[in-house]
């Protein structure tokens, strides 16, 4: 019957990560997303062969800010939060070498001039610590003046992105 509900959508499983948070998976079932990326960024990274991912909502580039409040939320800052991530996965069997990536947010949201450059600073961050990993992103969609939202279906590898002015898919498996 046209409209019914197929049986791998009444199993489906929505998994929103918040600001400053981030989460793994490798059920099929899985979807991670996350919401309004302005100056946050989102740092994806999936495993085609493991089919885990995962999902990094962070805010800062640099711990040094409060070394307190990226022992109790690493997903906060890059540099506490990307080791998180790959940790996590590799709970996962996810192996790094294999693990393609995807970087999206670092937008400039604030009316006014941002004199902090929030957006551009978390870019050059995440940027430098993938390279460190040896993770050269399969793409990016960074910078700008809009928000962006996430999901990453673990069954399928592929990344959703939606924009105020455009959608858009990446396959990442």
């Amino acid at each position: 019957m046209a409209g019914s509900p197929t049986l791998a959508g009444l199993f489906a499983q929505r998994t929103v990560v918040g600001v400053a948070e981030f989460a793994v998976a490798n059920s099929a079932q899985i979807t991670l997303s996350t919401f309004a990326l302005g100056s946050c960024i989102g740092v994806i990274a999936y495993d085609p062969v493991a089919k885990a991912g995962g999902l990094l909502h962070l805010m800062l580039p640099d711990s040094a800010l409060s070394p307190d409040k990226a022992a109790a939320q690493p997903a906060m800052f890059a540099d506490t939060g990307i080791p998180a991530l790959f940790n996590a996965l590799t709970g996962l069997r996810a192996l790094r070498p294999r693990t393609r990536t995807y970087v999206a947010g670092g937008a400039s949201v604030l009316s006014g001039p941002d004199s902090f450059k929030i957006g551009e600073r978390n870019i050059t961050a995440v940027r430098r610590l993938l390279a460190v990993y040896g993770c050269r992103p399969v793409g990016e969609d960074v910078g700008g003046v809009v928000n962006r939202t996430l999901h990453l279906n673990i069954g399928t590898g592929v990344l959703t992105a939606k924009l105020p002015d455009r959608n858009y898919e990446v396959a990442l498996g």
